[in-house]
């Protein structure tokens, strides 16, 4: 398994860069988690759009889904140019229906996911934990039948987060506020917090992502290492993780 960073902002892009999104392979199957705002733009660097065999989607805020209209229109425009007929599933949760339904388009497919049970999408299963954020929202366990990475989308710190993220392969924590700063309210993490969260479970390796748009982003890395003693990276543009 693959794990490609190609957005990595909290709320709004930064100049040459995208919020959440997230791209997975394993064995020539791809997978994009979250779709935010200017990552259709910076996905090209790494594939081609109508090459993706499936997207997931956490939550409907814009900074996760504000591309889904510009994949949709990619696959309409090069799909009319070569004639070809293939629909791109769209996984989604269903508890704000008229988001779920424009999903789908000439081209994709809304699919919904039940956050209660495992979901299998290609060679990966996922299983989903509900955040805690001001809309509905689910952090993912994504699995290749060996290695796992949790996503936690967008959330505050709950213990609960410790169980479910249990002796995982890599974390990706949402990290967008400073040590001694309340992240509760809009629902996201500290980076004291995602090191609390990352020692607490036990993880293999911590990736801090939704970064904000103020601070020194390395503080928020050595915030971290204050709870977690394990390596500790900061979210960019074409970072990888791979189980190989």
């Amino acid at each position: 398994m693959k794990m490609t960073v190609i957005g990595y902002w909290g709320a709004y892009p930064a100049i040459e860069s995208a919020t959440s999104c997230y791209l997975y392979e394993q064995d020539g199957f791809r997978l994009l988690v979250d779709c935010g705002s200017g990552c259709l733009s910076r996905l090209q660097k790494f594939m081609v759009p109508t090459s993706l065999d499936a997207v997931l989607i956490s939550h409907y805020h814009h900074d996760h889904v504000a591309d889904i209209g510009v994949l949709q229109y990619a696959w309409l425009v090069q799909n009319t140019l070569k004639g070809a007929k293939k629909k791109l599933p769209i996984y989604g949760h269903p508890y704000d229906t008229g988001k779920f339904e424009s999903l789908s388009h000439q081209f994709t497919e809304g699919i919904t996911y039940d956050p209660g049970r495992r979901l299998k999408v290609g060679p990966f299963t996922v299983d989903f934990h509900e955040t805690h954020h001001p809309v509905p929202c689910y952090g993912m366990r994504i699995s290749d039948g060996e290695k796992k990475i949790v996503y936690t989308a967008d959330t505050s710190f709950s213990e609960d987060w410790i169980s479910f993220a249990q002796d995982t392969d890599l974390l990706i924590a949402d990290t967008n506020f400073y040590k001694g700063m309340d992240g509760a309210g809009p629902g996201h993490m500290t980076s004291e917090e995602g090191g609390k969260l990352a020692s607490g479970a036990g993880v293999k390796e911590l990736l801090l992502s939704h970064l904000p748009h103020f601070g020194e982003h390395r503080q928020l890395v050595e915030e971290a290492k204050e709870r977690y003693e394990g390596t500790v990276s900061l979210a960019h543009e074409g970072w990888t993780w791979s189980s190989h």
